[in-house]
């Protein structure tokens, strides 16, 4: 006879009523790499049969097991081969056609966000890459659920400056032509240092060189689980316990996530890939991560101690989470974006959390500068100063750190954009008004550091 251990089924179920915690994404790979032709019609007619073949059952499936375990599954998402990969091969290299492709295909199957509408530049161009970078501003403009990417660093090859300053210049542009909407074409747009290919997390996903051709990833998601542990621990537990509490509770996380996961990618008949444990936020009361700042005893995030908690937070989510599986991937650890965290957003508004401090902080974070609101009219080279400045965060520490920046048009300091959903709404943070631009204009690529010579 089974014996149900009564205290671990109502924790389990606080955990999802209570404290919301929730699968936050599933995630499906699929590598387009056999939809190449010269002929860009042909090539997206095999995107949409490509991802009509693999896809045409997650959304139903998805919602058949968040039904069957009670557990939420917030979003459905597609992640593909770096498009501009894909578009290389056509004689015509109009990008905005298969990002319309990809939109459109995504909606028909129900599909939240589909992303890898991306390149990988962290050595140098290629016509392919040039080509759908400068079609990222128009291909975000006239789409609703492409996301992009693209990685100008890496821990090996170093920073291509010239990718920095380009990338600076399409922020700017993704920003301006979806003024209507406060920006949201750069709320859809991240550029990274180190970027992995099984992040199953927006707007970075996308599918690697090194992935099957299709596979599931799992982003789970519980900052409201890990702050009511953290909470319900003795006020005057020392930090090692605290660490603890926090490993115990990713693990049990952790396993609920990939049970999911094997059981969705099995209905599928697809490889299970990793789990992601991820501490993402939203705007919700309680689901913050700046919240468990304050569970720990900070007065509000922003405060002396910030970092050290969050290094201690991150940490403590990663070795829980690699206990529980032995395919824990992605980015797994702890966001900071201010615009989707009620925390985060409410420290900012108060002035508690400045630009300089959110970048301290990427540096034992799990990404990095992440859905941060800035005047729209910050130059392209201060925007290109930020980025290099956070890729080399990444680039020095062999960690994955990114850019998410919104120039919110005709908005300054002391404004709001809302963007709705999971991307929230945040106030306009005050940048530093020195000029970077004879640095960033220089060019050329900031070679790897040394330890990248470990061969």
């Amino acid at each position: 006879m089974t014996i149900f251990d009564e205290n671990l089924i109502l924790e389990t179920i606080n955990m999802i009523k209570l404290h919301n915690f929730d699968i936050r994404t599933v995630t499906l790979t699929i590598s387009l790499r056999d939809c190449l032709s010269e002929d860009i019609n042909v090539v997206c007619d095999k995107i949409k049969y490509k991802l009509d073949k693999h896809a045409a059952n997650l959304v139903n499936y998805a919602n058949e097991i968040e039904n069957d375990y009670s557990i939420p599954i917030v979003n459905k998402r597609i992640a593909v081969t770096p498009i501009s990969l894909i578009g290389e091969s056509c004689r015509e290299k109009d990008y905005v056609k298969i990002a319309r492709t990809l939109d459109e295909s995504a909606e028909n199957l129900g599909i939240d966000f589909i992303g890898g509408y991306s390149a990988l530049v962290e050595k140098g161009f290629t016509t392919g890459d040039i080509a759908l970078i400068e079609s990222i501003p128009e291909a975000l403009s006239v789409t609703n659920r492409l996301c992009s990417s693209v990685n100008v660093g890496s821990s090996k090859a170093g920073i291509n400056m010239d990718a920095v300053l380009k990338m600076a210049k399409t922020i700017k542009k993704s920003a301006e032509l979806t003024s209507d909407k406060d920006g949201l074409g750069a709320a859809k747009l991240v550029v990274f240092c180190n970027s992995v290919s099984d992040n199953p997390f927006m707007a970075g996903a996308y599918c690697g060189y090194g992935e099957p051709e299709c596979a599931l990833n799992i982003g789970v998601s519980g900052p409201g689980v890990v702050r009511a542990a953290v909470l319900d621990l003795d006020k005057n537990a020392d930090l090692g316990e605290l660490s603890n509490k926090i490993k115990q509770t990713a693990y049990k996380i952790t396993g609920t996530g990939e049970l999911i996961g094997r059981r969705l990618a099995k209905k599928l008949n697809i490889p299970f890939g990793v789990v992601d444990l991820s501490l993402a936020p939203t705007p919700a009361i309680g689901d913050s991560v700046a919240q468990i700042f304050q569970a720990m005893g900070l007065e509000h995030a922003g405060a002396h101690g910030t970092t050290a908690a969050l290094a201690m937070l991150n940490d403590a989510v990663k070795k829980g989470g690699i206990m529980a599986s032995s395919y824990v991937g992605g980015l797994s650890g702890a966001f900071i974006p201010v615009s989707e965290d009620a925390g985060m957003i409410e420290a900012a508004t108060l002035g508690h959390l400045t630009f300089d401090k959110l970048e301290a902080m990427t540096s034992v974070c799990s990404v990095g500068l992440d859905m941060i609101a800035i005047p729209g009219d910050t130059s392209d080279s201060t925007i290109a100063g930020m980025i290099a400045d956070e890729m080399a965060i990444g680039m020095i520490n062999k960690k994955t750190t990114a850019v998410r920046i919104i120039p919110a048009p005709n908005k300054t300091v002391g404004d709001k954009v809302f963007f709705g959903g999971l991307l929230g709404g945040a106030p306009i943070m005050k940048v530093n008004s020195l000029s970077s631009e004879n640095f960033v204009k220089r060019g050329g690529r900031i070679p790897a550091p040394i330890h990248s010579l470990n061969n």
